[in-house]
């Protein structure tokens, strides 16, 4: 049966296209329904979007909408395995599209570009397929209550030739680009009539944080594992070389000496080349330069020294932010200059109480105000006043691949943090996915999502291959 067309949604007076959907739906009572507009799908934004459309949206109390740029969630804490080709993106993407139409939200594809806090309306950019073509034009989205969830990106603090020739491992696309490059690397050396020149299969890691650190030792397993697939003409001892570089003076600096120190003596044991109070002067095509004049030759580059929250924030209507590009908020996770707008995850700098400092940038810090977060807007919506954000550190783990993992575990809750390592810290450390999921999909979800990944890994290469 054939539909009668639908008028284009009409213009807003700044020329942006308004959202298609009703604006003015009704509760039962006949009151207009409250939107709550959610900008960014990490894992924060995700999980607080997921509940408050099972809470809110499937009950008719509440508009959920999410906006975000990409069309799929991948849990940010594991891009170092997509980068190192132990992980494929594809099984473990979480669909924006299916999650909104399973969990009572919408989605809505598009970057924040700039907000009107007057009218109080999210602009969104216009996003484009490969080809160039526009699939949504630019828009705007109405919102009674704001929650700013985008994230961080990757800080190179200026430094000469970093953003020409560093990879950065921001998404799923930059961590599958660098494993095809690493890849390419070794067929590249495996083939060419020339014999492999220093630096052409090594591999330097700015930033021996916990991205970095994780990184350099699940490349050193898959490279290996890679080689070991017919490219009999490449020496791991001789022509690998990874190096992870650090400006402090310990690797893991925002974390407990002993995790360091352990850590190091882990990567050392594989073979990892750690060089700390090293500070990076220039990257070139070749490698990396240091400060002190001594040059680190080295095929592929990657930059995790640092993270900023995103330009768009900077000037974005009138909202504080900090020099980091973070929107500062209250206690209560709301912005200092609009209440009807909320901030969490990398993209806030919230304040910790009784302390000078803020919350870390950290997975679980985000769960934490995912859940706040929920409590809040309820609290909002009946009236009732907001409650101060509490962070609780619950430890710190760093998966050393299949050689290890190190960590210390409730680190606040008796006031002094329980080292453990091995076995036992590898299931803590998987636990963090699992209730990440479970957040999203629930615990049976969670669960067999587990079971499959265990199963999955023993009907294939164990590595990505191309």
């Amino acid at each position: 049966m054939l539909t009668p067309n639908k008028a284009p949604a009409p213009a807003t007076p700044d020329g942006l296209q308004a959202d298609p959907s009703p604006a003015a739906a009704q509760n039962l009572e006949g009151a207009p329904l409250p939107n709550i507009v959610v900008v960014g799908g990490g894992a924060a934004g995700l999980e607080l979007v997921t509940r408050l459309g099972d809470r809110l949206g499937r009950h008719g109390r509440a508009r959920i909408t999410l906006a975000e740029r990409a069309r799929t969630h991948l849990w940010k804490p594991l891009l170092h395995e997509v980068a190192a080709g132990s992980l494929d993106p594809n099984v473990h993407e979480v669909n924006y599209l299916a999650q909104a139409h399973w969990h009572g939200f919408r989605y809505r594809l598009g970057e924040m570009v700039g907000l009107d806090r007057s009218a109080k309306k999210v602009h969104l950019g216009a996003t484009l397929d490969d080809e160039g073509r526009e699939i949504t034009p630019p828009r705007s989205i109405d919102y009674d209550i704001l929650v700013v969830a985008i994230g961080s990106v990757t800080n190179d603090f200026g430094t000469q030739g970093a953003a020409d020739h560093a990879v950065r491992l921001e998404t799923p696309a930059q961590a599958a680009r660098f494993n095809r490059r690493l890849v390419n690397a070794c067929l590249r050396a495996q083939t060419q009539a020339e014999p492999i020149r220093p630096g052409q299969l090594h591999v330097a890691i700015i930033g021996a944080g916990a991205t970095g650190t994780e990184l350099a030792a699940e490349l050193h397993r898959t490279l290996r594992e890679v080689i070991a697939h017919g490219l009999d003409r490449i020496d791991p001892e001789r022509d690998i070389r990874i190096v992870l570089i650090e400006a402090a003076d310990r690797l893991l600096p925002a974390l407990p000496e002993r995790i360091s120190k352990a850590t190091r003596r882990l990567l050392e044991r594989m073979g990892v080349e750690v060089q700390t109070s090293a500070r990076v002067k220039e990257v070139t095509s070749e490698g990396v330069r240091l400060a002190d004049d001594s040059f680190i030759p080295a095929e592929l580059v990657v930059w995790a020294a640092g993270v900023k929250a995103p330009e768009v924030l900077r000037d974005l209507d009138g909202l504080e932010v900090n020099r980091l590009n973070q929107l500062v908020v209250e206690p209560t996770l709301q912005t200092t200059s609009d209440p009807s707008i909320f901030a969490m995850g990398d993209c806030a700098a919230c304040p910790m109480p009784g302390d000078s400092g803020f919350v870390p940038p950290r997975a679980q810090a985000a769960h934490q105000q995912a859940d706040h977060m929920l409590a809040q807007i309820e609290k909002r919506l009946r009236g009732q006043e907001l409650q101060p954000f509490v962070y609780r550190d619950f430890g710190s783990l760093v998966s050393l691949g299949h050689h290890s993992t190190v960590g210390n575990l409730m680190g606040s809750l008796f006031g002094r943090g329980v080292f453990i390592e091995g076995l036992f810290a590898r299931m803590m450390y998987h636990s963090m996915r699992v209730m990440h999921e479970r957040a999203l999909n629930g615990t049976r979800y969670a669960l067999l999502s587990f079971l499959s990944r265990g199963l999955s890994r023993r009907t294939g290469p164990s590595v990505k291959l191309h």
